[in-house]
């Protein structure tokens, strides 16, 4: 007589996004029998709503920017223009060169079982999507994030967009007040500004993009406000929003002084957290409302069930998801050899004009921790390509070990910083110095060799 199944799979993935897609195919490599539950679109939110489509319409906009900018180089662009409905198709084949239109056929075709629907932990080896249960001897929780939307007054009632609906408009609005001043409020700024909206950036913080450095906040509040001509109000709250005819008014208090923005649309974009409202105490995983907790391998306070992605964080990148992923399928495939996580070396891009990107500590980190540091900056403006790109608003940034030398952190903030910065992100990682850095050989011209004249002059420092 055959042996009963004692589990309907291996491994049952809540996700389809960068952490639970990921999974889904190294754990079907290996030859478990795998089932994948998404609650939404197949693919998760970056090639869908984020990253993606985000980035192709920054992409738009920044030719568009260069196009009208074009007479300081003999190029003729008095009459350039642009077509929204076009460009959302062009954000719309961007997203479907990923291929999640294929939706349940990537999978599928490889012999992963995909679920449809939201899963809700009966106990530590059940689910339920639906009415319908499944078994699994192991799981990995990629459930991702969802948008946090403050409890303002009135903003519910007069209507407000999120990102998720500001990658679709129809055309861009004629003002708009960005509440939150992160690095999707900073993206959908720019991306907008370029196409002709009046921006109003409302922000709690005393400074945009307020986890970076503060010379990178500051280059970018100003060229916000002197180049797109946007309205910055910052250290600032909203405490009400009302509907006037077409438009939407909303009471900003700055310091105990309360000012009126009127505008076309509102665009909430203060921030995410992890879903994590999925029975979780049934399985006896502990977390907290926007998280879950973990351990170094990724594993859960449930031995048998992982977690990665925007549900776990501390970082809410798709790289960062995809770095988890891996090491908790590692982790769940083998008994020795496991990874650990490290988060010495994750890369920051946020993608204004200019990008601003960073790896490691930042200033504050490093004397909150009191490590002994020594750091030295210099202006993009002193390379060849700033010359040839007739580009000068930026910087490189690097902080160093006092003692070893060793690289511990930097910003760079310049055309491609997002390029440029994994080179530096490679020297954290691997516990180079700045004067290894400076010693190798770059390119002539080119943006990265911002990071070797900042490297140099540090290592003379230290």
């Amino acid at each position: 007589m055959a042996k009963q199944k004692q589990f309907d799979y291996d491994l049952i993935i809540i996700g389809s996004g960068a952490g639970g897609s990921v999974a889904a195919h190294i754990a079907n490599r290996a030859g478990l029998n795998v089932a994948l539950i998404e609650a939404e679109r197949i693919g998760g939110e970056c090639p869908n709503i984020g990253c993606v489509p985000t980035k192709a319409i920054l992409q738009a906009a920044s030719v568009y920017e260069a196009a009208k900018n074009g007479a300081r180089f003999g190029i003729r662009s008095t009459t350039i223009g642009y077509n929204y409905p076009s460009i959302k198709a062009w954000k719309d084949l961007a997203v479907k060169r990923t291929g999640t239109y294929l939706g349940e056929e990537m999978y599928t075709s490889e012999g992963i079982s995909v679920i449809n629907g939201s899963a809700h932990f009966i106990d530590k080896h059940t689910i339920s999507v639906g009415v319908a249960r499944f078994t699994a001897k192991k799981f990995l929780i990629a459930t991702g994030s969802t948008i946090s939307v403050p409890p303002i007054p009135g903003l519910k009632t007069a209507g407000y967009i999120t990102y998720k609906e500001a990658i679709n408009l129809k055309k861009p609005p004629k003002s708009l007040a960005i509440i939150g001043g992160g690095a999707i409020g900073c993206e959908f700024a720019t991306a907008l500004a370029i196409f002709g909206t009046k921006i109003y950036i409302i922000d709690s913080d005393s400074h945009l993009l307020n986890n970076e450095e503060p010379e990178a906040s500051k280059l970018i509040e100003e060229r916000f406000i002197e180049d797109y001509s946007m309205s910055l109000h910052l250290e600032s709250v909203v405490d009400k929003v009302e509907k006037k005819g077409v438009k939407k008014q909303l009471k900003v208090r700055t310091k105990n002084v309360t000012s009126t923005v009127t505008v076309d649309e509102i665009l909430v974009a203060t921030g995410k957290h992890g879903v994590v409202d999925i029975g979780l105490e049934n399985a006896g995983v502990e977390h907290d409302k926007s998280s879950i907790t973990v351990n170094e391998y990724m594993q859960t306070t449930a031995p048998h069930i992982y977690a990665a992605g925007d549900c776990v964080g501390p970082y809410l990148f798709t790289h960062m998801s995809t770095y988890q992923s891996k090491i908790a399928t590692n982790n769940m495939l083998h008994r020795k050899n496991k990874f650990v996580a490290d988060y010495r070396a994750v890369p920051r891009c946020t993608f204004t004009s200019p990008e601003v990107a960073a790896v490691g500590l930042t200033e504050a980190e490093l004397k909150a921790a009191k490590i002994k540091y020594t750091s030295t900056s210099v202006p993009i403006s002193v390379i060849g390509r700033a010359n040839t790109a007739d580009f000068s608003d930026g910087f490189v940034k690097v902080m160093a070990d006092k003692k070893t030398g060793a690289l511990l952190g930097g910003t760079v903030v310049c055309p491609h910083a997002g390029e440029v910065i994994h080179e530096l992100a490679l020297a954290v990682q691997h516990n180079m110095t700045a004067q290894q850095i400076a010693d190798t050989i770059h390119a002539f011209p080119t943006w990265s060799e911002g990071l070797r004249v900042a490297c140099a002059k540090l290592a003379r420092i230290v």
